[in-house]
């Protein structure tokens, strides 16, 4: 098949490689434009960029997608199809009913549920056991067209953010070129979504990570794996910020409002902080200012002490 490939972060790399590897031609990749990234504001190419061009693939990189004339660039690509995933930007009718079979998305999750931009890191944050990844026909909703194909997958116990958007995006890539030769055949029947069980996620925040202490242990250690590793979760010592990296739910039932947010235990390597509910071990933070690094060599340069109180 002949492709439009449209998408920007690291995500979508996987699937535009198992594109090109299937021998399908890409007629173009559509990222978002180049960003200015450090002190030196020096301008950086989006992952799926770079991968355009180790290729040899033209990229367009339009600000507004939707703007007519970005519409006529499009255009001028011969392409059966366009492939979408996390690209960025909203498609027109017009763009979605450009190609013979229409636009597909690659979408992190199991449709209906966590429509939007962070499904993977809702799912963690609420506990889910398991997750996935859907194809679906685009249309002009978010993330509600019908379902081609889907790959479900176990979240691990200490699954974060960071690990999960990994195998995702393997799963995806996986999925793509299992379905694309199927959509060319017509051995695909289109599953409409059940809106009843649909459910939306909310965009990342910096300030979504900052630690209630009044909450329980289970569901703060959710939003530290959730939250890993990007925008993170942190509270405040001594008058610094602190990311929480990796933490240990070691109680989840004792009731303790009246100590949440203290340190109850020192040891060489780690450190324990109360919660309205339950309590937490800390393995691996990191202090503003400071690298990353486990609890071990943090308590070696600062002192923290039974009755410290974080928050």
């Amino acid at each position: 098949m002949k492709i439009v490939f449209m998408g920007t972060p690291d995500f979508a790399v996987g699937a535009l490689e198992a594109i090109v590897a299937a021998g399908h031609t890409v007629t173009a990749v559509v990222t978002q434009p180049d960003k200015a990234k450090g002190r030196s504001g020096q301008a950086q190419f989006p992952p799926v960029k770079e991968c355009a061009v180790k290729h040899g693939i033209p990229v367009f990189q339009p600000v507004k997608i939707k703007a007519p004339e970005a519409v006529e660039e499009l255009k001028k690509f011969e392409a059966d199809i366009f492939v979408v995933a996390a690209f960025g930007q909203i498609l027109s009718k017009e763009i979605l009913d450009m190609p013979k079979f229409g636009c597909v998305n690659i979408h992190a999750s199991l449709l209906p549920k966590y429509r939007g931009a962070a499904p993977i890191n809702w799912c963690i944050i609420n506990g889910e056991k398991e997750t996935g990844v859907t194809i679906q026909q685009m249309n002009e909703g978010i993330d509600t067209g019908d379902i081609l194909a889907a790959k479900s997958m176990a979240i691990a116990p200490d699954e974060t953010a960071e690990s999960l958007f990994d195998k995702l995006s393997r799963l995806g890539a996986e999925l793509i070129v299992e379905t694309l030769p199927k959509i060319e055949r017509g051995e695909i029947t289109p599953v409409p979504q059940d809106e009843a069980l649909a459910s939306h996620t909310k965009m990342m925040s910096k300030s979504l990570g900052r630690i209630e202490w009044n909450n329980d242990a289970v569901s703060i250690e959710r939003l530290v794996r959730g939250l890993n590793s990007w925008p993170s979760a942190y509270t405040f010592w001594n008058k610094k910020s602190l990311k929480l990296w990796r933490c240990e739910v070691i109680d989840a039932e004792s009731e303790n409002a009246a100590l949440a947010g203290k340190v109850t235990a020192v040891s060489k390597d780690s450190f324990d902080v109360a919660c309205a509910k339950g309590a937490l071990r800390v393995w691996e933070l990191q202090l503003e200012g400071k690298k990353r690094m486990d609890a071990k060599t943090f308590l070696m340069g600062n002192q923290v002490k039974v009755g410290d109180l974080l928050g």
